[in-house]
């Protein structure tokens, strides 16, 4: 019988505290959502290792590492608006709920968004809620917002997105658009959002915000 608690708090004494997050809300945030509930029952037994893991559907929990990392750069105020784009089972969206005041997870797989609600419903998180739409998209219903997250690569971040974060809002996601990937962090200021690299890291590209290829003869 693995010991989950204890799986979970060496997960954040050897992955997420010696990468530099220091926060204690983020640290507080990630021992406390049981991450072997948003796997399949034949990957529990390496929920919390440092690794991408693989969901139904071409989606994935992003490293504990990246994402720990990438929620402590968007600097989450306990007043904040949050939309977590591609939420998959709804792992990201019950931490990030531990932050903010409301998070919309976004999903693009219904039986995913199915599972994500079933997740959070059975965890009693009432400030966070997962729909389904497309992830380029994401909810302007539910917006503006103070935070996006983004799980996983990204070559672009469409308009569409950047047009729903607030003055001074934040969006982090792993570029993948360079010849190194890195976690990024797009900062709005008067209508536009200017991009600082982060930190050097990998992560599976969503197909929702691939850039095109192009030919040339």
């Amino acid at each position: 019988m693995i010991d989950f608690a204890a799986a979970r708090k060496a997960m954040v004494d050897s992955q997420v505290r010696p990468c530099g997050v220091t926060d204690p809300d983020v640290v507080a945030a990630m021992l406390a959502v049981p991450r072997e509930l948003f796997v399949p029952r034949t990957l529990r037994g390496v929920a919390y290792a440092g690794e991408h893991l693989p969901l139904p559907g071409g989606r994935f929990l992003l490293d504990p590492m990246v994402f720990a990392k990438l929620v402590d750069a968007a600097e989450i105020r306990a007043g904040d608006v949050v939309l977590d784009v591609g939420c998959a089972s709804g792992y990201s969206t019950a931490v990030l709920s531990h932050l903010a005041a409301g998070v919309a997870g976004v999903e693009s797989d219904t039986s995913l968004v199915e599972q994500a609600s079933a997740n959070l419903s059975e965890l009693g998180i009432e400030n966070a809620v997962a729909l389904e739409g497309d992830l380029a998209a994401g909810r302007p219903d539910q917006g503006p917002y103070d935070v996006i997250v983004i799980e996983g690569g990204v070559d672009d971040v469409p308009e569409t997105l950047i047009a729903q974060l607030k003055d001074g809002g934040r969006l982090v996601a792993v570029h993948t658009g360079q010849a190194a990937p890195r976690g990024a962090l797009w900062l709005k200021t008067g209508g536009d959002a200017a991009r600082r690299d982060l930190f050097d890291t990998s992560a599976p590209r969503l197909a929702a915000f691939a850039r095109a290829e192009s030919f040339s003869f």
